[in-house]
């Protein structure tokens, strides 16, 4: 049987929707398998056929009472025994169908996506609320950030809520505090490079910038994870500014979250 995804978007009730191209209709009993990449962990659902020759399909699965666990899960038609991967066209990234998504609280967050081999596969992440960056850049003495509120709850509209940006040094115990600016789920932080090297004069290290927003029970950690690229610490770069002779810029760690380095 020849099937290949043409559109898949989990949609804003985790509901995994296909659009496909066959090249007969379904079998009674074909599944859609889903296995976890790192455990081997299966989950099946089995899919309801018309037996009415077509050359499309649409299937539409409830991601939440599969119970699947965080990770990427690889996707299977499975049919008399025999399964196979599930190729697919899309590459299942829209950015705005991202933002939208991450406007409600969630605990888990479900993405559909292609692999480099060009198949079908889920990537599950824990939602807890952040900041998401979008955008970063120093001038006129500042360092500066921009993006959106996720997984808060809060509503996509004109209201505005006291924010404050804070930066904290683990090693020394540091701590700064600036206001910010949030306008339904839009931010906007600044803080001044010199009162950054005032705060903590002895030397180099690493600040943990996060967000706290009136509305918001928890300090929303700064990253970047509503996209399509992974490893941000050695794919993204911004450009660095010097103060007094020191080096600031800022970067990502290996889970993309977003720092700012001082010195080195």
């Amino acid at each position: 049987m020849g099937v290949v995804v043409m559109d898949a978007e989990v949609t804003l009730a985790d509901v995994l929707s296909l659009r496909l191209a066959i090249d007969e209709a379904l079998a009674d009993g074909t599944e859609l398998v889903l296995r976890h990449r790192t455990t081997g962990v299966e989950r099946d659902v089995l899919l309801g056929s018309s037996g009415v020759r077509a050359r499309e399909a649409t299937l539409a699965v409830s991601l939440a009472p599969l119970e699947l666990s965080a990770g990427r899960w690889d996707a299977y038609l499975r049919h008399d025994g025999k399964r196979s991967r599930l190729r697919s066209v899309d590459p299942g990234f829209s950015l705005d169908h991202l933002d939208a998504y991450a406007l409600c609280r969630r605990t888990l967050a479900y993405r559909s996506y292609r692999t480099r081999n060009g198949f079908l596969a889920l990537k599950i992440s824990d939602a807890e609320p952040v900041a998401e960056v979008r955008s970063i850049w120093f001038r006129e003495g500042r360092f500066e950030v921009m993006g959106l509120l996720a997984y808060t709850g809060l509503d996509d509209d004109d209201s505005r809520h006291e924010a404050a940006l804070t930066l904290e040094r683990r090693q020394t115990g540091a701590r700064l505090r600036a206001t910010a600016t949030v306008q339904g789920v839009r931010f906007h932080a600044a803080v001044s490079l010199v009162d950054v090297l005032a705060a903590d004069p002895e030397g180099a290290g690493t600040w943990e910038p996060a967000l706290r927003v009136e509305g918001v029970a928890t300090s929303l950690r700064l990253g970047s994870r509503l996209d399509d690229v992974d490893g941000k610490r050695r794919r993204l770069h911004y450009p660095s500014a010097r103060v007094d002779g020191v080096l600031i810029k800022p970067c990502y760690t290996a889970d993309d979250e977003l720092r700012i380095e001082v010195g080195g």
